[in-house]
């Protein structure tokens, strides 16, 4: 790799999604963190939220005293806050700074007036887990100012420290450091702005109506308003703001009255994917492992053969299409493909515990097996009367029965290897499939189809991702050419992507060994161009408009 074209003595980057694996941002964060090291080394440190125990270890977090040891051992921090250093054990191994901040929500108050008398933010109507994010991002500022010090980064020492802020969950850091460190560069990057997500999350139009609406008004319209201000004013006063794709560009524009400086798509990297030497081995695994839960669900067994699909990400049944997915998969299924398919939502609810009557049946003799009441998930839930997916799954008539050729299945839990069923990450997981499903109607980037195509999976995504709006710019959004199919979505054109969707999934089901080779090896080869090592130039773009605004006055 090049040297980059700005020379850093310290990039800092704040994320709540540090070692605490929630969401699309920690594959941001840990996929982009080997590019990152092997360009500025042990000048990159991470902090992220110590919110771990010794009876509840982060599985992400490798601690070393001896990491910053100068610095860790002699610092001296306020208000109680507590730090451990480590590494974060992905790929690149960079420092962490883990933080305790439990004693910073007796300074809410006192911060949250601050901030309104120094930067207008306004917290009157904060509720939920804002006063969690604002306690942390306070004292992720501190140990910033604290490591500044430390490295005698101040006013005169004409050094170059980038500290970068990730979605408003940190934006109470940022102007921390705004207030106190005027000497350092802040980058703050939305991967979704607050307001448009609930605008689309309650259920309105967001597209053909963006125009009419105000960020300012809609915030206070749906109960957003101190999310919004924090998000809106951070990244007015970053001395470069960003954001993850061309569609949400245009969207921070109209609601946060301010266009990013730099748009910083999402990369990934192929050290996450096994190596060829093992793909057919991991695959046969995967495959073995789900077609065995279903199998035991469903009360016989599934073919070799049978097409295994699936939809994942966060639980947002309207956002992520979890909606679109579970009706295309029933137009699939009078469609009558030849191969039976299976197809599972894998999105986190709010999931009480594996299924004992599955987990017996798993250990029992095949032969054996009978079908399981409600053969269509995995897991018990807490709220089964309210949790949308599973009530769409009985509305639509999915029972799994002896006669069912396509079959489908909820897994209500986050697949981190300790799920009780099949124990198993879901990168392990992923492997094992033969295509993919995201019909998103609100994904500023999409990292679940480029994860998809980066283990040879081909996947259908939509023009309302902003991954969906790269393929389209640079493929020709063809399945044999690129394992990618973007099927253009709207506000009002629902029923049409539902069988768009359906009609991919019966070609798939069609292809031959020699055919779905040609589209794995085509997916996999338009991952390799979104490789970290391509897209991290827009953040070297990023973190030179940084360094170029410090300590000017921004609105």
């Amino acid at each position: 790799m090049e040297q980059p074209a700005v020379a850093l003595d310290l990039l800092i980057e704040t994320s709540w999604e540090v070692c605490n694996k929630i969401g699309g941002i920690y594959t941001v964060l840990s996929t982009k963190a080997d590019t990152l090291h092997e360009l500025y080394k042990d000048k990159v440190i991470f902090i992220g939220p110590d919110v771990w125990s010794e009876q509840n270890p982060s599985p992400y977090f490798i601690e070393n005293p001896s990491v910053l040891k100068g610095w860790a051992s002699t610092v001296s921090l306020p208000h109680g806050i507590k730090v451990r250093t480590g590494r974060w054990d992905v790929p690149g191994k960079p420092i962490v700074i883990l933080v305790k901040f439990d004693t910073m929500y007796a300074l809410n108050d006192t911060l949250f007036g601050e901030m309104w008398q120094r930067f207008g933010v306004d917290s009157l109507h904060a509720y939920g887990d804002y006063g969690e994010a604002c306690a942390f991002s306070h004292a992720a500022g501190i140990v910033i100012e604290s490591l500044c010090s430390y490295y005698k980064v101040g006013p005169r020492s004409h050094k170059n420290v980038i500290a970068h802020f990730d979605e408003w969950t940190t934006g109470m850091g940022l102007l921390y450091v705004k207030w106190k460190l005027p000497q350092v560069a802040t980058v703050f990057t939305t991967h979704a702005t607050s307001i448009g997500r609930s605008i689309c999350g309650n259920g309105k139009p967001l597209y053909g109506q963006l125009q009419n609406y105000n960020g300012d008004q809609m915030a206070r319209e749906l109960n957003m308003e101190a999310k919004h201000s924090l998000e809106k004013i951070a990244a007015h006063q970053a001395d470069c703001f960003t954001t993850v794709s061309e569609i949400t560009a245009i969207e921070c524009e109209q609601l946060l009255d301010l266009r990013p400086q730099v748009v910083t798509p999402n990369g990934f990297e192929k050290n996450f994917v096994p190596p060829r030497s093992r793909f057919k081995k991991e695959r046969q695994s995967a495959r073995k492992l789900m077609l065995e839960a279903a199998s035991a669900l469903v009360g016989r067994t599934l073919p070799e053969h049978t097409m295994i699909v699936a939809t994942s990400g966060r639980c947002e049944y309207r956002n992520k299409g979890i909606d679109m997915f579970l009706d295309a998969i029933a137009a699939l299924g009078v469609r009558a493909p030849r191969r039976e398919t299976l197809a599972f939502v894998m999105v986190p609810a709010w999931s009480k515990a594996a299924r004992e009557d599955l987990v017996k049946a798993l250990e029992s003799d095949h032969e054996g097996w009978h079908r399981l009441p409600d053969p269509v998930m995995t897991h018990t839930l807490n709220n089964p009367d309210s949790d949308p997916i599973i009530n769409r799954i009985h509305a639509i008539g999915f029972t799994n029965s002896a006669d069912s050729h396509v079959n489908v299945i909820y897994v209500p839990c986050y697949l981190n290897g300790t799920d009780g069923i099949f124990n198993a990450e879901y990168y392990d997981l992923l492997i094992g499939m033969d295509a993919t499903v995201f019909p998103s109607y609100y994904e500023p980037w999409g990292y679940t189809p480029l994860e998809s195509i980066a283990f040879g999976v081909p996947t259908v995504t939509t023009s309302l991702s902003g991954f969906g709006q790269w393929i389209l710019s640079t493929t020709d959004n063809q399945l044999y050419s690129c394992g990618v199919n973007v099927i253009g979505r709207g506000d009002y054109n629902y029923s049409e992507v539902v069988d768009n969707i359906a009609r991919t999934l019966a070609d798939l089901n069609e292809c031959d060994e020699e055919e779905t080779a040609k589209i794995s090896s085509a997916a996999m080869h338009t991952s390799s161009r979104a490789a970290w090592s391509y897209f991290v130039a827009y953040y070297i773009d990023a973190f030179e408009v940084a360094l170029a605004n410090r300590n000017t006055n921004r609105k």
